[in-house]
């Protein structure tokens, strides 16, 4: 902080370690960092692309970028973005299996998960939280989509993931009606009273590209 207080105006040097998912990380959050390494020749910014959480302190990152609902933690967070989602299948799975038209139908689904994560579900202002099972696993986005296209199950992904298999008609939404909630993109960073200026800086260009998703159909 005391090197950053004598730079000229604007200026940013030293190293900025970014934690960034794989789940479209690299196509949407990756030309952001090289704009940014663009506009301040003298930083250097070390990226690590991947969807595990990683723990910023131990691992030594400055900050991360996160998506979905953030879970408590003594980490400070800031919201670039909103990201919207939706229940997603593939014609062939629908055709084999049905189209649940209701939480309770979901659970009796092959769902597609990152984990043994719960999935949300809204109905009007309620908040539904439903516990899924499946056989196919995966802890990235891409991997998920190829699964669900593969006929395997119901995945729950974002739309920036999925549009473009939904146009191709290579999936299908499912149950409109129980719309996800919103989530977010956030950066994260380690508690402290003052955050480094590279990482105000990132946030507020993070914050200039991220333009509001596409609202669910």
């Amino acid at each position: 902080m005391a090197r950053e207080a004598i730079l000229p105006a604007g200026d940013l040097r030293g190293r900025l370690r970014v934690a960034v998912p794989l789940s479209f990380g690299p196509t949407h959050f990756a030309p952001i960092l090289a704009e940014m390494a663009r506009r301040h020749p003298q930083l250097q910014i070390h990226t690590c692309y991947s969807d595990r959480f990683v723990d910023l302190i131990t691992d030594g990152y400055d900050c991360a970028i996160r998506i979905g609902y953030l879970q408590d933690s003594n980490l400070i967070a800031r919201r670039i973005g909103p990201i919207h989602g939706k229940l997603v299948a593939s014609p062939d799975y629908i055709k084999a299996r049905g189209s649940p038209k209701t939480p309770e139908e979901l659970v009796a689904h092959e769902a597609l998960m990152q984990g043994t994560e719960a999935w949300q579900l809204t109905d009007g202002d309620k908040i539904i939280t439903v516990h899924p099972q499946g056989r196919f696993k995966a802890d990235n986005g891409t991997a998920l989509i190829a699964a669900a296209t593969a006929g395997l199950g119901i995945a729950y992904l974002p739309d920036r993931l999925t549009h473009e298999y939904i146009a191709s008609g290579a999936l299908v939404p499912v149950m409109t009606n129980y719309p996800p909630p919103p989530a977010g993109a956030y950066v994260i960073r380690p508690p402290g009273q003052h955050p480094a200026r590279k990482i105000r800086v990132l946030t507020e260009l993070l914050i200039e590209y991220c333009e509001p998703a596409p609202q669910p159909a």
